[in-house]
């Protein structure tokens, strides 16, 4: 029987330690997903939770996401953006908390 691979010490996938640094969300951030600092990772999934909520995934192209008031600030004035140039623009809005 032939040995069995293992991942490392524990065999899961240890995460990127630049994305469980806590960051800041600006304040045009911040009524999206919450004022404290917290890892990207969580600032995705909040905003994603906002984007589902809110029903702002294009219908036609689910790749795409349609601003509403609080997140055309994030996205530059734009009234649409796709799902990647989203990821670019929040990070702009983010920055090390203290």
């Amino acid at each position: 029987m032939p040995a069995k691979k293992s991942n490392g010490a524990s065999g899961k996938r240890q995460p990127n330690p630049a994305f469980m640094k806590p960051m800041q969300p600006d304040e045009d951030l911040a009524p999206v997903v919450g004022a404290k600092p917290m890892p990207r990772t969580q600032v995705t999934k909040n905003l994603w939770t906002y984007i589902k909520k809110n029903n702002l995934q294009d219908t036609k192209n689910r790749r795409m996401i349609n601003a509403d008031d609080k997140l055309k600030p994030i996205f530059g004035g734009k009234k649409q953006v796709s799902m990647f140039e989203m990821t670019r623009l929040v990070n702009q809005h983010l920055k090390e908390s203290k």
